[in-house]
């Protein structure tokens, strides 16, 4: 399992995918430092700077956060399967579609967010760990049907 070269693109994609979840995907903060926004894949934080106190708010921007673990999952479930190629693809498919979920709605809310809050903050790296991690994917997928292209050439010659 572990001696394939797919297996170790499988783990960057996981190792990435975590990171994701722990990193911001966007921020702002003003020079006073009062003003900050941070935007995370599972909540969004403010601080509005005045009397208010800061907010954290979960909804909608959570469900990036569980398209991530969806990816993770899938992964990992992926990474088991390997006796199963043909299964590994179709979880390989399916995988890419949650990173794009993942990265589609994370620049959907960090852009929004701007426009909101009429500030222009910063991309953080957590926005960008998914285009990695989907272009990851595809390679381990490339070398699992690689993979089963020679076994089926083997079988022939059998």
């Amino acid at each position: 399992m572990l001696q394939r070269i797919q297996t170790v693109f499988l783990l960057l994609v996981v190792l990435l995918m975590g990171a994701h979840l722990l990193l911001p995907l966007w921020s702002f903060s003003s020079e006073d430092s009062e003003v900050y926004y941070k935007l995370f894949s599972y909540y969004f934080e403010s601080n509005p700077g005045t009397e208010e106190a800061s907010s954290t708010v979960y909804f909608p921007f959570a469900t990036v956060a569980c398209l991530a673990v969806a990816s993770i999952v899938v992964t990992i479930i992926e990474i088991s399967k390997f006796k199963n190629r043909l299964l590994q693809m179709k979880l390989g498919a399916l995988n890419s579609i949650f990173m794009a979920g993942t990265m589609g709605l994370g620049v959907y809310f960090a852009t929004d967010l701007m426009e909101v809050k009429q500030v222009v903050g910063s991309y953080g790296p957590g926005l960008f760990l998914p285009g990695a991690a989907m272009i990851l994917n595809v390679i381990a997928n490339r070398f699992i049907r690689k993979d089963e292209r020679l076994v089926r050439s083997v079988d022939r010659i059998r």
